[in-house]
């Protein structure tokens, strides 16, 4: 089978790669333009564009795939990708993470599936991973699925669970899925290439929308019981990184655990700062104990270290 590649984070160059050692003819690959990354702020291509040319696999870089886009110098490149897509030679097209919306111009050229971190329909869209552990799930996996034009919506051809660990962040679980659906991929398409792969259409019960992640919902409100801030700060690493504000100083807050009662306090109250026990915070609900901190420009130090210089006796956060 010859398949049509479309992802641009770390997440979508594992399963290409997994494609790749598989041995499948990859003719082109889509990933998204060049971003400012870095604090030089330099362009920086995809991990899915970086492996793609290291092993001569051409790339396509399209900002829209709409045809019928308002600006035309995206309705002009997208019309591009199209032709491109039209005059080469493939089976099908393998989605993961690709971050653009493909129209039903596109899925009409050849069947399209998705590799999606979630056990569907339970977390559909932009962030799976992310709110599976803000949530408390137990578990999640990885759905390869038919795309369709709705979101995540299309019929399922394989599913596998992994349970979510008490201490995984989106960083371990992210690898740990990334993994799994790089062997999927592999499976489904072999599968799919003597036509043992059937569909099973979503249930249309348990349906939640897994919104993009902003910097902002990373600022832990106190005032909410601690088991659910120490499920975000899990949640937000690496990115965007849970934080807090002690006096002018924020915080990033990269691991912490449920403490003990809060004594009473107001939220956001130090209940105690000391190597010997750490650091606790009082909560609507018991207390945080912080594990791991950052401040702005420095290293992320564990609590003891963190405190050798930076006191936090006798202060709040907000």
């Amino acid at each position: 089978m010859k398949v049509v590649f479309a992802g641009t984070p770390e997440f979508a160059a594992v399963a290409l790669r997994a494609i790749y050692e598989a041995g499948f003819t990859i003719p082109l690959v889509l990933t998204q333009p060049d971003r400012p990354a870095g604090r030089g702020m330099q362009l920086q291509a995809s991990a899915v564009k970086q492996f793609a040319l290291a092993h001569g696999i051409e790339v396509l870089q399209p900002v829209s795939l709409r045809m019928d886009a308002k600006d035309p110098a995206r309705a002009a490149e997208a019309a591009a990708a199209h032709a491109r897509l039209q005059g080469i030679d493939y089976d099908v097209m393998v989605v993961a993470a690709y971050g653009l919306i493909l129209p039903r111009s596109t899925l009409d050229i050849k069947p399209c599936i998705n590799i999606h971190g979630s056990l569907l329909p339970r977390w559909r869209g932009a962030a799976p991973i992310h709110r599976a552990i803000e949530m408390g799930d137990a578990a999640t996996g990885v759905t390869i699925m038919l795309m369709e034009e709705g979101l995540d919506t299309g019929p399922m051809l394989m599913i596998e669970s992994v349970n979510i660990g008490a201490h995984d962040t989106t960083g371990s679980l992210h690898d740990k899925l990334a993994a799994l659906g790089g062997a999927m991929i592999v499976d489904a398409l072999r599968r799919m290439k003597v036509g043992d792969l059937p569909a099973t259409v979503q249930p249309e019960q348990g349906v939640n929308y897994a919104a993009k992640i902003s910097k902002e919902e990373a600022a832990l409100d106190f005032s909410l019981p601690a088991e659910v801030l120490a499920r975000k700060v899990r949640a937000f690493n690496p990115f965007p990184g849970a934080h807090a504000k002690t006096g002018d100083v924020v915080l990033k807050i990269w691991a912490a655990t449920v403490g003990d009662d809060n004594c009473g306090m107001p939220p956001g109250t130090v209940l105690v700062a000391d190597a010997e026990h750490g650091i606790h915070i009082a909560c609507g609900e018991g207390s945080l104990k912080l594990l791991q901190l950052q401040k702005a420009g420095g290293k992320r130090l564990e609590a003891a270290a963190f405190l050798a210089g930076f006191a936090l006796e006798g202060a709040s956060f907000t």
